[in-house]
């Protein structure tokens, strides 16, 4: 099998693009502080930053492996190096790259950008992510699959940003019918309505079985690329026409928890540097726990989506089940 470079990114605000923010982050800015960790090596303006940087990158390098996989990860062979640009003004994203080889998977590299803030609840968990999905499949995910997950663990506020901006894809025409989302191996050209469809997709899916389902579910339909099969499985649903007009549907009622019957377990927050984050897909959190309005950054959006032309995905039909 020969050697496959890999990389998982998460748009900035300025929805700007990998390429981009490995120019900036490898280019004129000075980088004042080294900090080391057991898998991490950090580049950061000053030595605060980076050892904040590098100590939340372990801590969800371990808590997410549990939460998705229920272990921790074994320490890799060798670290993976972070540079973060930290500026206010900046828009909040980040790639990772890594190799693909014989199994193996190695050749670490990340960059970050944005607020601390935004790094440190967005940005950092979703990269760390990539690489807990890296170090366990050992193999290329769908993009919607690989970026849906990773931006579930991200802050509310930027989950809510693509839920927002899924509302406008679907109304405008620009949904991926679920037979051509499940087969790109690549990104498109018109590469926002995938993270935003991807997230949403994953969302919905978790929340009718847990993490570590999700993981099940994406292990079994890349062994054969029986994505009908390994929904029948692992959701009791028939194929991925129906997941897609199932899918659509909830989305058009406000994206509603699931009824308890069928409800994952809910997914504790993960506390970082003082901050309390809410994993849960659904869950607004602040200091000291989750708030009374937990669920109204998807419930708010219920009232609009009724008043709007029905949501389509064009093609309007997900295709033949694969």
């Amino acid at each position: 099998m020969e050697a496959v470079l890999w990389m998982g990114w998460r748009y900035a605000r300025a929805f700007v693009c990998a390429g981009f923010l490995l120019a900036v982050c490898g280019g004129d800015s000075a980088f004042a502080a080294d900090h080391r960790t057991a898998n991490f090596v950090i580049e950061a303006p000053t030595p605060e930053s980076a050892r904040r940087i590098g100590d939340a990158a372990e801590q969800y390098r371990h808590d997410l492996a549990i939460e998705w996989l229920g272990k921790p990860l074994p320490r890799w062979s060798s670290p993976c190096p972070i540079v973060a640009q930290i500026a206010p003004h900046l828009g909040a994203g980040g790639a990772t790259s890594f190799v693909f080889d014989r199994g193996e998977v190695f050749g670490w590299n990340m960059t970050i950008q944005g607020s601390e803030e935004r790094i440190l609840d967005s940005v950092l968990p979703h990269e760390v992510t990539h690489t807990v999905f890296a170090t366990h499949f050992r193999r290329p995910l769908p993009r919607w699959a690989d970026e849906g997950a990773c931006t579930t663990v991200e802050h509310p506020i930027e989950r809510a940003r693509q839920h927002r901006l899924l509302i406008e894809f679907l109304s405008t025409g620009r949904g991926i019918a679920f037979h051509k989302m499940f087969a790109m191996r690549d990104y498109p050209a018109d590469i926002l309505p995938l993270y935003s469809q991807g997230y949403s997709l994953a969302r919905y899916l978790i929340e009718r079985g847990g993490r570590r389902r999700y993981v099940g579910f994406v292990e079994q339909g890349l062994k054969n690329e029986d994505w009908s099969g390994s929904l029948r499985r692992h959701y009791d649903i028939e194929g991925l026409a129906p997941l897609q007009a199932s899918w659509l549907e909830w989305v058009r009622q406000g994206c509603p928890a699931p009824p308890a019957s069928v409800a994952g377990n809910a997914v504790r927050a993960i506390a970082v540097g003082g901050t309390v984050r809410g994993q849960s897909p659904d869950a607004e959190f602040i200091a000291g726990g989750p708030s009374k309005n937990r669920a109204s950054i998807y419930a708010q959006q219920a009232a609009k989506a009724r008043d709007m032309k029905p949501l389509v995905l064009q093609p309007n039909s997900a295709g033949p089940n694969r």
